[in-house]
C-alpha cells in the first residue's frame, strides 16, 4: 500500500521541517508540501527537508485557486499518487513518524475509509482536551445533528488519513469546516463503521487567539448544518475530483 502524506502549509517556515522530517521518517511514500503562498521561507525550508514542495496554483493550474485550508488539501489529494493520503499540519511540533504508521495501520480492515488522530492537546504548557471550537462548537453539533456519526474525540484534528479512492469522490470545504465535512460525507457515504481513530498522544502547535476562533466556529456551524440540511447554511466547497 502506497502512502501520500500532504501537509498544507502557509507561512510555517518555522516549524515545517520537523513535521516533513518526521513524514519522511515514517511508511510514507511521498511527503508533499502544499504551499498556498507563504510569504516567508516555508517552500525553501520544507524543500531543504526533503519534501516534494507544490505551489497550490501549480496543482490543476487550470482551476484558480480559492482562500482556505480545504482548497490545499482538496489539491494536495489530487496531486498525491499513494492509495491512502495522510494529512498532516504544518505547525505541530511534537510529531512522529509513529503518527503517520499508526494512522495507516487501521487500513488493514478494508471497511475503514477515514482515520482521525485523537490526542491529549498543550495550552500553555498545560495539557488539556479538545480545543475550543471543538468542544464548544463541533461536538454539540455532531451530537444533535448526527447522531449516526461516531463520537470521535478530535472531529477537527488535522491529522487523519483517508483512502485516496473516497477522497477523489468527496467534496471538500474551503475553510477550516473541512475535516468535519469529511467526517459527515465519509460516515454518510460509507457507513459509520468506516471510521475509527487512533491516539497518537500529545499535541502541540500554536494556539490561535480567541478573536481569530470566531470565523472559524462558523465555518465549521455553518458546515454542519448545511450537511444537516438547514436552510441559509451554504458553505463554499469544491465538487469531487471523481464522479
Amino acid at each position: 500500500m502506497r502512502v501520500s502524506v500532504v501537509i498544507p502549509a502557509l507561512n510555517e517556515e518555522a516549524t515545517v521541517a520537523g513535521v516533513v522530517k518526521a513524514a519522511l521518517a515514517s511508511c510514507a511514500s511521498e511527503v508533499i508540501v502544499v504551499d498556498s503562498d507563504s510569504t516567508d521561507a516555508t517552500a525553501a525550508v520544507a524543500r531543504d527537508a526533503g519534501a516534494t514542495v507544490l505551489n497550490w496554483r501549480d496543482i490543476a493550474p487550470g482551476i484558480p485557486v480559492r482562500p482556505g485550508k480545504g482548497e490545499a488539501l482538496w489539491r494536495g489529494v489530487r496531486a498525491a499518487t499513494g492509495d491512502v493520503v495522510v494529512f498532516l499540519d504544518a505547525d505541530v511540533t511534537t510529531v512522529e513518524p509513529g503518527w503517520v504508521d499508526g494512522l495507516v495501520g487501521e487500513f488493514a480492515n478494508k471497511q475503514v475509509q477515514l482515520v482521525k488522530a485523537t490526542y491529549r492537546r498543550t495550552l500553555d504548557g498545560e495539557e488539556h482536551g479538545g480545543g475550543r471550537v471543538t468542544e464548544l462548537t463541533a461536538k454539540p453539533l455532531l451530537k444533535l445533528l448526527f447522531s449516526d456519526v461516531p463520537a470521535i474525540e478530535q472531529p477537527l484534528a488535522g491529522e487523519y488519513a483517508i483512502r485516496r479512492e473516497a477522497a477523489l469522490r468527496l467534496p471538500f470545504v474551503a475553510g477550516y469546516g473541512v475535516e468535519v465535512g469529511l467526517l459527515i460525507d465519509v460516515a454518510t457515504t460509507y457507513g459509520p463503521d468506516a471510521i475509527t481513530q487512533v491516539n497518537l498522544g500529545v499535541k502541540t502547535h500554536r494556539n490561535r487567539p480567541l478573536a481569530e476562533l470566531a470565523g472559524m466556529s462558523e465555518i465549521v456551524a455553518r458546515t454542519i448544518c448545511h450537511r444537516a440540511g438547514v436552510a441559509d447554511s451554504a458553505v463554499e466547497e469544491r465538487a469531487p475530483w471523481v464522479g
